[in-house]
Formats: C-alpha cells, structure tokens, sequence
C-alpha cells in the first residue's frame, strides 16, 4: 500500500471519528485529490456534520484568504461533498473570492458528486452562474459549463455568462497541455455554440471582445481578429446557418452601439461577403444604416447598396434627403458622386434628383456646398444660399458665468457618514468628496467614535478592490492612507495607530527649514504633498475630543472658503490650538481682498491662530508665481529610473514655476520644475484645483504632464480636470493657454468635450486668452507634437455653442504659425475652412500674417483653395 493510500485511510478514520482540522489544513494548502480520497466513503450524516463545520470555517477565512485556482478547487470539492443541497454549496461557491480551476475542478468535483450520490450539480451551476460579475474570472465559467455540459444541463444565457462563454472560447482552459486548437476548431467542438450565438448579436457591447486576435509569434503584427473569420468558414461547412449570420449582424447594426463595438458585425459582413441577391433582400435595412448608423457602418452600407443594379431610384432619394445632413464628409462627397451618376442615367428624373442633390448646398462643410451647389446647377436645379445680413459685427453669444455654488453642509449624521463613505470607496480612487467626508469624520468620532468605527468598519470591508491595495508603483495615490484614516475611528489615544500618525505627522514638516512641507518624492506635486500632509494629520486627530471639525472645509463648491467663516471657526475652537496643516490650507482656500473688519476680528481673538490668520490677510496671501514654459525632452537614461521619462514622447511642452522675486516660499507651493513625472491615478488630480482655488495657472502647471498625455499620449481622461480649472479663479497663464491647446488635440471624445466646456466657462468669465492659446496650438501643430486634425470638431463645436469670436481669434493667432511650417501638418486646409466660417459669422477683421502668400501661390490644392476662401471673405 502506498504511502499516499495510507494516508487517505488515516484521514479518513479521523473524519469518521469526529476530526476536522487535517481535511481544512488540506483545503487550506488545495490539496484537492487529497480532500476527495479523504471524503470517499464516508456515511451522509458524518459529511453534513462536516458541512456545517466547513461553512463555520469558510466564513471566518473567507475575508483572509482568496481562493485561486488550488485553494477554490479544493474548496469545492469538500462543499460538493459534504453539503446537502445546492443552495447551500452555492452560498459558499458562488463567492466572488472562490474561482476553482476551471474543467480540473469540475471533473473532480463530479467524482466527488458520483461517489456520494449527488443529483443538484446542474442545479448548482445554475445557482453560481447567477452570481457572476463583470470581473469575474474565466475559469469559473469553464467550472461551470464543464459541469453542465457533463451533467446534461442547458446553459444560462443571461448577458455575463454569454460575456464569459466568448471569453472561454478566445482563452481555452489549459488543463490539457499543448497548444490550444484554432478558433474554428473550439467552435464548431463547442456544445454551446447552437445557444450562444445568437445572443452574440444580442449583446450590448460585446462585439469590443469579438475583435480578438488568435495566438500570434509576431508581437508587431498580432494578426487578423479570428472570431469572424471562424464564423464565415463554419457557414461555408454549414454548421452555423449563414442567413442567421447576416441578419444578426445587420439587426445589431441598425440596434446601434459604441461604433467600436460595432465594428465587429461589419468585419462579419466583410467576411461573409452578402450576394447582390442578398442585399436586395435586406435593402431596406442597408438604406437604415446609409442614414443613421456611425460613419464605419453608413459607408459599408453606402458601398453594398452602390453596387445594386435596379435599387429603387426613389428609395435611395428619400435616404439621401436625410444623410446629406450628416456631418461625415467623406461619406457625403460619396453620396454626391452616387447621385450625380444616377442623374446622368435617369435624364428624365435629373431636376428630380437635383433638387435632393441641393440639400448638401447647406452643409457646414464649404467644400461640400460647393460641390452639391455645382452639381445640382448641372442637372438643372440652382440653389441659391441666402447668407445672413450682419448689420454689426458680432460677438460671443455666451451666458454670464454663474458664482460658485454654496458647499453642502457639514455632514453631522452617523447614517449620512456612512453612505458618503460607501459611494466613495465604492468606486477607484475618485476623491471628489473625500474633504466633507474628512470633516464629518472629526466631528463625529470628537463624541461617538466606537459608533462610527462599528459603522464604518463594514463599509471598510466591502470596498472596491481598488482601495485594498497600496499601489506602490504610483506616487499619487492615497488610497491606503485615506483607509487607514477612516479605519481609525474609535482608537484610543494610547494606541499604536496614534502614535504612528504623529511619528508620520513629524516626518513631514520641517519648522528650522524652507519649505516646511518636506519634499518626500519629487514626482509628486507640492500641491499633492499637502493634501497628504493634511490627511496625515487628520489620522492624527481623528477622535479627539471637542473637535468641532476642520477649519478649512469649503464654504463654495468651487474650494473657496469665506474669510469670516474661518474667524468663526477658531473663535469656536477657543485656547485649543488648530492643526497647522489644517489651518494652512484654511488660508490657501480664502480670497484676496479681504476687508479690515474681518483682518480686526481675526487679531481680535486673541490666539496665535487668529494672529496668523490676521497676517496672511494683510499681506494677501499667497502670491502668484512666475511661469516660465519650457521644451521637456526625452531623456533615456532617466528612463531607467522613471518609466515616464522613458515613454513620453520626444518632446513636450511644459511650464516651470518660481516665486516672485523678494518672495520665501514657504510651502514649497510656487516652485516646481518642468517635468512629465505623474501618476497613474488621475482622480485625485480632480482634488487639486479646490485645494487652490485662486490659484488657477498654478494648479493648471501641476497637471499639464496629465492633460498632455491626452493628445501626445492618447491617454484618457486627461483633460477631465480642465472644467474644475475653469471653476477656480486667478490668472491661467501659459500654462492654461499650454492645457487648452493639448485638451483641444485630445485622442478621445470626453477629452475633447471636457475642453471644449472650460473653453465656453473661461471664455463667459472673460478669463480666457484665445490668442495665447492659438499661439501655442500653432507652436505645438508646426512642431508636430499635436495632431491639428483632431482641433477642428472641438473649436466648431465651442463657436456653434455660442463662441464664434473667439474662435476666430484664437485661429487668427494659431495659422500663422502652421502656415509657415516647413511642411504644413495635417488638418490645416479644415482650419483654414473653420476660420473662413467664423470670421463671416462675426464680421470681424483681423489680419492673419502669411495668408496671402499661401492663397497666392499656383495649383488647386485643398490648402491653396482654402486660403483663398478665407482671404476672400468680405467684411
């Protein structure tokens, strides 16, 4: 007998006579083959008994332990052999922490399920698949479906089990070694296919994962997406019914999805290649697309429909009136093309088809109503465009700015502390209530602290992932601390988690040295430094008694805080000294040009609080500094240190700050070099702009690398923070000329829209300087560290929305620029059009050096042309 037998047998008597321990020890270590041999043979009622002890035990684990692969395979197989019904495995398997190995589970867990007579395991599929998330993990789909496929069961086809039934088949699981079959192959061997794919064309969103490429050697070239190749050669074999194939994907299309998603069925489509007899049955649906679907699939609809030979000449003309509106130029000059042939074929219906021609003579595009006016004068129809009378030159059209909205009041409810917390942790790193919640959390641990640590530590525990972790790799983030500061709600004074805070509170200032704010990490921002200087000392205070809250909670949404009200906060505080973190950022957040009275109320007090506050009034606070933009290049050697001199582009444009001359900085605040170092998470960069509120080319220095990773990086999200910019007051500089020019050049939408937002708020504020910024957009263009063409839909979106001067003006300033690159970038002839548009809707002259030279020059090409348009516009 082998030693392993031996050991079975031994487990095995010690279950029998009432031991557990050595069976957890070995679903603790995920000894599965282990845990089944010692479960084999064992009476029903002694495997309930156990089951109960299993479910005590996995509840006091479950929040220390995560169960992969080893441990949650494991784990299932003594849930499936010791509980008595599905339900209750369910409660155990279908945890969010429990992912047993995929097939290897489940075939253990079908010997174990055998051996004891177990008849739920379809029921018990059922049950875990229900509790599936969004981050759930593969394997537990191949657990599952491995279990239902064996036992008999149909699979769930709810949204997430078809998201993780397509992820199985582009990620096979590897039980057996050796390389995975080809995609084709893994579906027409799938027992599921018949049901999943149909709900492939169902699916909101999925067809972004429909798009994966098949295993690859060449990393430069990761090939061709599989999945739609592999659908098309199964309807050619006739697996898979082909009709189902083109009517799935076009009904998707016409259903609509983000047009990444899209992109998918229209690849399908290609791959399938419908017959002329094929798309004449679906025309209708095909002329749908040609009028509302995303620019990708109007144009192969567009391409299918061109090719019909007897298409009903009225049904493409009802089509026409609508798409000749769409703002997809290519597109439009295609359909212009389409119907000039179709005139010229059907004489008899040319006025016919001239008059739906002339629909495109009103375009915002120039090039395109001049081209739709020629052909529909061709073809007998003469459109005549009346422009507007401009008695007077105009202006924006905008609203004046609204003031800062009052901040919330302070939150002094224990249930209301708790949901803030819950919203805030229950979501990445985004801070954007973190100060009220900071300030309740004082308030209401100085009286009840055992109460808030009871309420709060199960919020603690449900957190999102994201705020587990320590992120070590990012300088910015302040995810731990901020944990560690509400988890220290209700400790004792005496504690360990006291003394740290302060031994953490002393490490950061130094009061013999300028700066007091000591510099840790010099990627990080002073501004960044404060914020954790100031939560620092808030894990400090927390419980302490009295504590009325922080003195420089915001009065304004906007992180303003009212000269008067911060006296009526320490006048409540009494002889009790302030934090002086707290108290620091009290003073950065007050306006300048506060009156005597307030100054006189301060010194009043009494303490050195009001002494300090009555000071910085009279000196005015903190001054603005001097910003000096500078060229940051790539540096390799730096690269070895700092991944972002490595990777940010050849060069980038930034901007240094030092104080004022005569000026001690004592923060550290003012003085910062021009340096792309910045971390990964970007929502606690929305906290900047509140925590200086008058200080806006300040903050808008601090978070430039960020927004330029926008458009020279095509990174996310990184101009999101110029609307909270646009809030704050102060002068913006280069440094927000800098920001909009990059937030205008973003890579994606949000970006874009985000820049075009503060662009309208700064512009109604008259805070926004439109030549400054086109200065710096042409630098950038004709330097080729932006792309121009992405320019043009943002700046007509700002002028269409009420600023037509000042786009016009900031145009004015950036061509001459462009104009004179050696080789003018891309997008120039669409800028040139934009500003022939606004300087006609404004009236408006202004002289653009370097015009005239380029409209002089021979030849009809599109930047010749342009600059001819825009110097012949008559004011």
């Amino acid at each position: 007998m082998t030693r392993s037998a031996q050991s079975a047998i031994r487990r095995r008597q010690e279950l029998a006579a009432g031991g557990t321990s050595d069976l957890f020890d070995l679903v603790a270590s995920g000894a599965a083959e282990s845990v089944a041999a010692a479960l084999e043979g064992l009476p029903e009622q002694r495997r309930r008994e156990i089951g109960v002890e299993l479910t005590a035990w996995f509840k006091q684990r479950d929040r220390d332990i995560w169960w992969s692969a080893g441990t949650g395979t494991a784990l299932a197989v003594a849930v499936v052999g010791c509980l008595p019904t599905a339900a209750q495995a369910a409660a155990i398997l279908g945890r969010p922490s429990v992912n047993p190995h995929g097939r290897r589970a489940a075939e253990l867990v079908r010997r174990v399920a055998q051996e004891r007579g177990v008849d739920w395991l379809v029921d018990l599929a059922h049950r875990i698949a229900a509790r599936f998330r969004q981050d759930t993990w593969v394997g537990r789909w191949h657990f599952v479906a491995t279990l239902l496929h064996a036992e008999g069961g149909a699979p769930p086809t709810d949204d997430r089990c078809v998201q993780l039934w397509l992820t199985a088949v582009e990620s096979p699981d590897r039980f057996h070694q050796g390389q995975p079959a080809p995609v084709v192959d893994r579906l027409r061997d799938d027992p599921f296919l018949a049901v999943m794919l149909p709900r492939l064309f169902e699916v909101d969103g999925l067809g972004n994962q429909m798009m994966f490429t098949a295993s690859h050697d060449n990393w430069h070239d990761p090939g061709q997406p599989a999945l739609p190749a592999a659908l098309a050669q199964l309807a050619v074999e006739g697996v898979v019914d082909r009709a189902m194939l083109l009517d799935g994907s076009i009904s998707r299309l016409l259903r609509g999805d983000r047009p990444t998603a899209l992109r998918a069925f229209t690849t399908l489509l290609d791959h399938l290649g419908p017959t002329t007899a094929e798309v004449t049955a679906r025309a209708t649906d095909y002329l749908r697309l040609l009028v509302d679907a995303p620019a990708p699939v109007a144009t192969m609809a567009q391409k299918a429909l061109r090719k019909l030979p007897d298409l009903e000449l009225e049904s493409v003309l009802d089509a026409s009136r609508q798409m000749l509106t769409r703002p997809d130029k290519a597109l439009v000059r295609t359909q212009l093309t389409w119907l000039d042939r179709l005139a010229r074929h059907h004489r008899d219906r040319a006025a016919e088809i001239a008059e739906v021609i002339a629909v495109a003579a009103e375009h915002p595009a120039v090039e395109l109503r001049e081209r739709a006016s020629t052909l529909a004068a061709r073809h007998g129809f003469d459109p005549v465009p009346v422009a507007p009378a401009l008695t007077r030159p105009r202006g924006d059209d905008l609203p004046p700015p609204a003031p800062p909205a009052p901040a919330p009041a302070p939150i002094t409810d224990l249930d209301e502390l708790t949901e803030e917390v819950a919203a805030l942790l229950g979501t990445p790193y985004q801070g954007a209530p973190l100060e009220r919640i900071l300030d309740g959390l004082v308030r209401l641990t100085a009286t009840e602290g055992t109460r808030v640590r009871a309420a709060l530590d199960p919020v603690i525990e449900r957190r999102h992932w994201y705020w587990a972790n320590e992120h070590r790799w990012d300088p910015l983030c302040l995810c731990q601390t901020v944990v560690e500061v509400l988890r220290s709600a209700g400790v004792k004074r005496t504690d360990q988690r006291r003394e740290r805070w302060e031994k953490l509170l002393a490490a950061v200032r130094r009061t013999d040295a300028t700066p007091e704010l000591v510099v840790t990490d010099p990627k990080v921002s002073p501004v960044h430094r404060l914020l954790r200087a100031r939560l620092t000392e808030v894990g400090a205070y927390v419980n302490e008694p009295g504590q009325p809250g922080l003195l420089a909670l915001p009065t304004s949404t906007n992180g303003l805080l009212d000269p008067m009200t911060l006296v009526e906060r320490l006048a409540a505080l009494g002889d009790r000294e302030p934090g002086h973190w707290d108290l620091t950022q009290a003073l950065l957040r007050l306006p300048t040009g506060a009156d005597e009275s307030v100054i006189h109320k301060a010194t009043a007090l009494g303490t050195a609080a009001g002494q300090r506050l009555a000071a910085w009034l009279r000196d005015g606070g903190l001054p603005q500094p001097v910003m000096r933009p500078r060229t940051v290049k790539r540096d390799p050697h730096r690269g070895n240190r700092h991944w972002e001199w490595a990777y940010m582009p050849a060069e980038r444009q930034l901007v240094e700050l030092t104080p004022p001359d005569g000026h001690l900085d004592h923060y550290g605040l003012l003085t910062a070099p021009a340096t792309p170092l910045s971390g990964d998470h970007s929502g606690w960069v929305h906290l900047w702009p509140s925590l200086l509120p008058g200080h806006r080319g300040l903050v808008t220095a601090y978070t430039l690398p960020l927004v330029a990773g926008a458009a020279d990086m095509d990174e996310r999200d990184g101009a999101a923070v110029l609307p909270l910019l646009a809030e704050i007051g102060g002068p913006g500089g280069v440094a927000l000329d800098l920001a909009v020019a990059y937030g205008l050049s973003a890579r994606y939408g949000p970006d874009r829209v985000a820049t075009v937002d503060a662009l309208l708020a700064l512009t109604a504020a008259g805070d926004f300087d439109a030549a400054g910024t086109g200065e710096q957009l042409g630098t950038l263009a004709a330097r080729q560290l932006v792309k121009l063409s992405r320019v043009v839909e943002p700046l007509r979106d700002a002028a269409q929305a009420g600023a037509p001067l000042t786009v016009w003006r900031l145009l004015a300033a950036a061509l001459p620029v462009v104009l004179a690159a050696p080789t003018p970038p891309r997008g120039v002839p669409e800028l040139l059009t934009l500003a022939a548009e606004t300087a006609t809707a404004t009236g408006v002259r202004i002289e653009v050096p370097g015009l005239a030279e380029v409209a002089g020059r021979g030849g009809s090409s599109r930047l010749v042309t342009e600059a001819r348009r825009l110097q012949r516009v008559d004011i």
